[in-house]
């Protein structure tokens, strides 16, 4: 169930990464300051959109491996150590979502991470931040712009 789960989220990413991008790319090209930062957010926010997918398709992978039964299905597979007096511990794994993660779990209650690469997660957290920064400043700079306005036609008035 979590594989197709990790799945669904890993489409979802991927779409809301190629519509970030496909309205970055509009705003970039209308001119102006407050659009092309906001347009810079949208392109920003896409390659999240695309490290989340990334980091889910390792997940994905993973609990599928896990979730296949048979012959050498325990201990759970993507938990595997190579240390076999360890790994007779292995007796669940656990899927996280945010942040990206594949958390083996051993009957003594320790846990340990799994299958998703170090980068995914610093780069998702980056990107994700980065993508809000440019949306605030793309909305302040909008904003001075529209009070600036406001200053210019109450100076027309008679």
């Amino acid at each position: 169930m979590s594989f197709l789960l990790c799945l669904l989220a890993v489409l979802v990413a991927v779409v809301s990464g190629v519509v970030f991008l496909g309205r970055g790319l509009a705003c970039v090209w209308r001119g102006g300051l407050a659009r092309s930062l906001r347009g810079l957010a949208y392109v920003v926010a896409a390659g999240a959109a695309v490290m989340y997918a990334w980091g889910m398709l390792y997940v994905a992978g993973a609990a599928l491996e896990a979730e296949d039964g048979g012959a050498d299905s325990s201990p759970i597979r993507p938990c595997r150590t190579g240390v076999q007096e360890r790994d007779y511990w292995i007796d669940d794994y656990h899927v996280w979502w945010v942040p990206v993660r594949f958390v083996c779990h051993r009957s003594d209650g320790s846990t340990y991470d799994r299958e998703v690469p170090g980068y995914v997660n610093p780069a998702l957290a980056g990107l994700a931040g980065s993508a809000v920064a440019l949306a605030v400043s793309a909305l302040a700079v909008s904003a001075r712009s529209a009070s600036a306005r406001s200053v210019d036609e109450r100076a027309r008035r008679p």
